[in-house]
């Protein structure tokens, strides 16, 4: 894939807060998805498959997850002497860092001395394989001073929603769960421009991207939209990051994710195949390699190294990394963190809109 003229900016720590729990201990970016993903990925993915070779991750706090898992960048050809992945340090609250507008001004230096002449912004709450270059290329087409990626459909909470008018943004409100068009977070903009903008907003104490700039001051910039055609679920709760492992389960959405041509790159880890046991039930499951599996599991994503004990019943479970399920156990509708002991005749019950989730390390 050629290079283009794009410096990658992603914001890992941006939503935290929509998912209690999963980021008590790790960036939003970081929390495991799919079997043997990090969100992270497909952001990075994503980039890399434009041709992006220059990429800044702005971090906030409990870092240490995300820089384990992305490490030099070797697994999307990051790591680079020209280029590359810059880990972009910030001390700033919640609010300052959600904003975006304190963020960029705490990371002015890496974007004075970049040389590309168009910065593409992404978070991680929106997955899926989507064409950043199509994107770059409708941007420098239309001649906007700001492209804003959009999907039409039921827009998530808080998001925000778009009016058109051949394609040029002509209004923008906050809100969601309501049909329309509503934005990705993703947006691409001429470095000079972003520059002068955050540096005015944050002159004046505003501190958000979307309400004090591209609201603000539509109607001095000329933003345009694209409307991304590719599979996307977006990610705001922990019910919604349930149903996202769970569309996995589906042969045409992982069809429409893992794209021979535009594939998702994650950290290599060599293990073991799963093993099944001689009475193992296992369907319609993604079962990560590692895996030990000698009980009945029915429409669940079994992360790597999990075990599963005989006469164990899961169904409609994420069991992350490390997790042990003890003889006799029955979980359904349950999303266990990494490293969970689910003890002997232990039984743990959710609902598909409200998943029980299981901390970290916890033994129950």
């Amino acid at each position: 894939m050629r290079n283009i003229n794009v410096l990658g900016m992603v914001f890992p720590n941006q939503h935290d807060n929509d998912l209690p729990g999963l980021t008590g201990q790790r960036a939003f970016a970081s929390v495991p998805f799919g079997g043997r993903y990090r969100l992270i990925d497909f952001v990075l993915s994503n980039m890399v498959n434009a041709g992006i070779s220059k990429v800044g991750l702005v971090t906030k706090s409990h870092s240490q997850s995300l820089m384990d898992h992305v490490g030099s960048g070797k697994p999307w050809d990051l790591n680079r002497k020209n280029g590359g992945l810059y880990i972009l340090p910030t001390n700033l609250s919640d609010r300052a860092y959600e904003g975006l507008v304190a963020a960029l001004h705490d990371v002015r230096s890496f974007l004075t001395h970049s040389v590309e002449d168009y910065v593409l912004m992404a978070d991680s709450r929106m997955l899926g394989n989507i064409d950043y270059a199509a994107i770059v290329e409708r941007h420098i087409e239309s001649g906007a001073e700001v492209t804003v990626a959009y999907k039409i459909g039921a827009a998530p909470t808080d998001s925000m929603l778009l009016t058109l008018e051949e394609n040029r943004v002509t209004d923008i409100r906050f809100g969601g769960r309501e049909e329309g068009a509503f934005g990705l977070g993703l947006y691409v903009i001429r470095r000079e421009t972003l520059l002068q903008l955050t540096e005015e907003a944050y002159g004046h104490s505003r501190d958000s991207f979307e309400r004090d700039i591209l609201q603000r001051r539509l109607g001095e910039l000329t933003v345009m939209g694209y409307e991304v055609p590719e599979y996307v679920a977006p990610i705001y709760s922990l019910a919604t990051y349930f149903e996202a492992n769970m569309a996995l389960l589906d042969p045409e959405v992982r069809s429409k994710i893992f794209l021979p041509r535009r594939r998702i790159y994650t950290k290599v880890r060599d293990c073991a195949p799963a093993i099944y046991g001689l009475h193992s039930d296992v369907t319609d499951s993604l079962v990560a390699d590692g895996a030990v599996i000698k009980g009945t599991v029915r429409r669940s994503v079994i992360f790597r190294d999990v075990i599963v004990d005989p006469g164990v019943v899961i169904e409609n479970c994420v069991l992350m990394q490390g997790s042990q399920i003890r003889a006799d156990a029955k979980l359904g509708y349950v999303i266990c963190d990494k490293n969970v002991e689910v003890r002997t005749a232990a039984s743990l019950q959710g609902v598909a809109h409200y998943p029980v989730y299981v901390k970290k390390g916890m033994k129950i």
